[in-house]
């Protein structure tokens, strides 16, 4: 048993690019659990950052230098975080608290409707089932009025940390716009100089990546604006909050549109009851969906590489337990990024037995 294990550590690991590698693998992911908190600003700069590199390529083949690429992007930036701190932001804090605000009234509607499920259907249920339900329900507003209340109170270090945040993202996104070449050369001169395997591991990550992360935004904001519009035209309530969440539902494949959906049936059947209204809207709100799983995603994530849906969901039950919000928006990506490792490392092992072979 030794003897094998012994002899698949020497086929694997004798190659030192693969083992430098993956020690690099190992202390990157161990920063980023052990010091995710107080690298997040770090991280949140790095991904703004690339998101705008194309349009910083695209001022550069202009003709435009460096530093007046940079103002540009960064103009840009600072006026969509703007708009996104002082005008959507708050209109959807404003619409949620509302939404809550409204909840018991729609608790006691929602009860009344059950009530009727006894007369109706007395052989699947009955009325102590129903009271036993609601009586649940009424335990776990109870708990979660009582975690918004302590959430409340325990926010205000969380709130000096975003002010924070505010500040130093924007600063960091100059920075990285203006010297990212300079650090990343810094950063790759640490590396060994023959580095093919992360070489060939990195051009098939590097078109996925940025397809990856520009796609979900745009597939956010085209969703998310189609949405908004279509409640909006059926005077739904809360068009904006429930138009967020149908965007930030993309991030989750296959779960996401099925979760966001329940609080969308629920809001439109309290306004506007059982009737053309409530069909029109979630019919418009199901071809919404249908287009965007059958027409936008195909056409967005062209490059991306397939993975089966088992992996996906995997992959983000276990990035977003470990990395919350970040690790289901990157989830696929790193799940690709693993996919590229185990197709690129055989190779690793073939040049190893190859150069056993020449000396032989």
């Amino acid at each position: 048993m030794l003897k094998v294990f012994k002899g698949w550590m020497e086929r694997y690991f004798s190659d030192e690019e693969a083992l430098i590698f993956l020690l690099l693998l190992i202390s990157s992911f161990a920063i980023i659990i052990g010091f995710g908190p107080v690298l997040a600003p770090v991280f949140i700069a790095i991904i703004m950052a690339y998101l705008l590199q194309g349009g910083m390529n695209y001022c550069k083949s202009k003709g435009l230098g460096n530093l007046v690429s940079t103002l540009i992007m960064f103009t840009l930036f600072i006026g969509i975080f703007m708009s996104l701190l002082f005008v959507i932001i708050p209109a959807t804090i404003a619409q949620a608290g509302q939404l809550f605000y409204e909840l018991p009234k729609m608790l006691v509607q929602g009860q009344d409707l059950l009530m009727l499920l006894p007369e109706r259907y007395p052989e699947l249920i009955t009325a102590a089932q129903i009271k036993e339900w609601i009586g649940q329900s009424g335990k776990e507003l109870a708990s979660l009025g009582q975690w918004l209340l302590s959430f409340s109170l325990h926010s205000i270090p969380g709130a000096i940390t975003i002010l924070i945040y505010l500040v130093l993202v924007p600063i960091l996104v100059f920075f990285f716009l203006k010297d990212g070449r300079v650090i990343t050369q810094f950063l790759t001169s640490f590396l060994p100089k023959d580095r093919k395997l992360m070489n060939t591991i990195w051009a098939e990550m590097e078109v996925q990546i940025s397809n990856y992360i520009r796609g979900k935004v745009v597939e956010i904001i085209i969703i998310g604006g189609v949405t908004y519009i279509g409640f909006v035209a059926f005077g739904l309530r809360y068009a904006e909050l429930l138009a967020i969440l149908v965007g930030l539902s993309v991030l989750v494949p296959y779960i996401g549109a099925a979760v966001v959906t329940v609080p969308i049936a629920a809001i439109a059947y309290f306004q506007f009851g059982y009737g053309e209204t409530l069909f029109y809207c979630m019919l418009v709100y199901g071809i919404i969906q249908a287009l965007d799983g059958n027409v936008l995603v195909p056409l967005l994530f062209s490059e991306v590489v397939n993975l089966h849906p088992v992996a996906i969901i995997i992959a983000v039950l276990v990035f977003g337990g470990i990395w919350g919000f970040w690790g289901v928006f990157f989830a696929i990506p790193l799940a690709t990024l693993a996919k590229a490792i185990l197709t690129a490392w055989p190779q690793a092992v073939k040049k190893t037995d190859a150069l056993q072979s020449s000396c032989e």
